[in-house]
């Protein structure tokens, strides 16, 4: 299976390589990685047909690479559970869809809420997050795209859940999680935003 997104030395475009690590996690043969619009719709049929209603292609040669760059695509269903990651820092770049990332505290509080979308949107449509720190994502349109990186290699020990957070398997909980994490973020968007200048030196009251 594959999508178009090269070209041969005849001009004539051919498919990307997708070879499957699992039913979500596919990498590319392929000496130089591309994607287009084909590679991401193949993107959403593979996700559309997994439980967990997500793919990615890694754009890295395999697991070990010190450097692990992924086009990652989830439904608007998609669960993500909140976590958060020791020793490597992850980068997110919105393609396609808009979304809510939830900052949390240790304790579960909400800390931010990231409005994201693709850039000309008005919103946030990057960001680099630091290790150790929880964080979620909240889809609020049907699918979204995204090119995510982060340092290798893959070790399952460096990402931690909170025990505040459901683990997926049960959907009736998921559902109630999610709708509260939902509400809370938009009580936090709805907020009045106090300027940073402000905020640093504070309000005098006599």
């Amino acid at each position: 299976m594959g999508s178009s997104s090269s070209s041969d030395a005849a001009g004539l475009r051919r498919p990307t390589s997708l070879r499957a690590q699992n039913p979500e996690v596919y990498y590319s043969d392929d000496a130089i990685v591309t994607a287009d619009d084909a590679t991401i719709a193949e993107l959403k049929r593979i996700a559309a047909g997994n439980p967990r209603l997500r793919s990615r292609l890694c754009t890295h040669p395999d697991p070990s690479s010190g450097l692990h760059e992924m086009l990652i695509v989830h439904h608007r269903e998609a669960y993500v559970r909140p976590h958060k990651h020791f020793g490597k820092p992850e980068s997110f770049h919105v393609i396609e869809g808009t979304a809510q990332v939830v900052i949390f505290e240790d304790d579960g509080r909400i800390r931010d809420v990231l409005e994201m979308a693709p850039y000309g949107q008005g919103k946030r449509c990057y960001y680099r997050m630091p290790e150790q720190v929880f964080h979620s994502i909240l889809i609020t349109s049907e699918w979204l795209v995204f090119h995510e990186t982060t340092a290798g290699p893959f070790d399952p020990s460096r990402t931690a859940f909170p025990d505040w957070a459901p683990e997926g398997s049960d959907a009736a909980e998921v559902q109630d999680y999610v709708t509260k994490v939902g509400a809370l973020a938009a009580e936090h968007l709805a907020r009045p935003k106090i300027s940073t200048a402000v905020a640093a030196r504070g309000v005098r009251r006599d």
